[in-house]
């Protein structure tokens, strides 16, 4: 997909299991349910991306994206359908790569991988890797799995798998370049690989948007100092909208407010002051109304100049209902705003 294509909007998920009130998870098979029907709805809704991540804990139900997204790509149309992320690190390139051709054919051209190194390091001692190694994986293995897009056969020597030699890769995919996307939280070497590599880009705003864009800039200047394109930068944020501000913020409080205190108790407890500073104008937690999150979209667009955003959405334990209505007001009320403002 060209950097001329129309700003992009879609949804994703880590497939959390939120502990309710009795201190017990979500069921990983009711989840897995609720998150194949975000994808039908997002499909129908006319958004543009669906992506799944992936984990090893039990506080999470996904831990193979390629196997989600190959039974949402059997129920939906036009939807892009991309891992966010696949933890490459502790996977081998040569299966990844497999896994998500195979998607792609059975998606007709929809797939994209977007290669992390993993917020968690519960996959390192799970596949018996060594976590003093955490960076040489992933240089390694992210190099592995561009020379195998590029080249069929491939022949490869690395540090952290046995070699490859004239060896064929299938089946390929029915793109011509299978995308792959960097996912970055925020590290400068990070951006600095990816554009070097000419990789587009993930942005994960989770803390003061205004930091992020001198990581754009250092992107697009790694980029072309090492002669590449610079590729898409895309943005991704935690969500949730309702007609009203104040109606979203009443329902999403509660709910994300123990997301934070189970998926991310480093930062401490949320009160509803912390949340509402989230929550507005300059900050990064997409919470509000339709008009609301339009401006923000805008806001960071002019900042970083991104041209795809993707919402986390049913964090901390929403009803399916409250989460599918939230996705369809994206769609329809979110979507066709941004892209007319950005194409005047």
């Amino acid at each position: 997909m060209s950097g001329a294509s129309p700003f992009e909007i879609g949804i994703f998920t880590f497939g959390e299991l939120t502990r309710g009130a009795d201190g017990q998870p979500m069921d990983a098979a009711v989840r897995t349910r609720d998150i194949l029907e975000w994808a039908r709805v997002a499909d129908e809704a006319g958004l543009d991306v669906f992506g799944v991540g992936e984990h090893h804990r039990e506080d999470f139900a996904v831990a193979s994206p390629a196997v989600l997204l190959a039974a949402a790509a059997a129920q939906t149309e036009r939807i892009r359908l991309t891992s966010t992320v696949t933890v490459l690190s502790s996977a081998d390139p040569v299966r990844v790569f497999e896994d998500f051709a195979m998607l792609d054919l059975i998606s007709a051209g929809r797939a994209e991988i977007t290669a992390g190194r993993g917020a968690y390091l519960e996959s390192f001692p799970l596949f018996g890797q060594q976590l003093e190694r955490y960076d040489e994986y992933f240089e390694d293995r992210l190099e592995l799995l561009l020379r195998i897009r590029g080249e069929n056969p491939v022949t490869w020597t690395g540090t952290t798998r046995p070699p490859l030699v004239d060896a064929g890769i299938w089946p390929r995919p029915v793109q011509d370049v299978l995308p792959i996307w960097a996912a970055v939280g925020g590290t400068p070497a990070s951006v600095v690989r990816a554009g070097r590599l000419g990789l587009p880009l993930y942005l994960a705003i989770l803390g003061g948007p205004e930091r992020f864009p001198p990581l754009a800039e250092l992107y697009r200047h790694s980029a072309a100092e090492a002669g590449k394109a610079p590729g898409r930068i895309g943005v991704t944020s935690h969500f949730y909208v309702e007609q009203t501000s104040q109606g979203a913020r009443d329902t999403f409080f509660p709910h994300y407010s123990a997301y934070i205190s189970q998926n991310m108790p480093r930062a401490g407890r949320l009160d509803r002051a912390g949340f509402d500073s989230w929550a507005g104008p300059r900050g990064a937690l997409f919470a509000g109304s339709p008009a609301e999150i339009v401006d923000k979209i805008l806001w960071e667009h002019e900042l970083l100049g991104h041209s795809r955003f993707l919402a986390q959405v049913g964090l901390g334990g929403l009803s399916q209902a409250q989460t599918l209505r939230s996705i369809e007001l994206l769609a329809t009320e979110v979507l066709p705003v941004v892209r007319a403002a950005l194409t005047q």
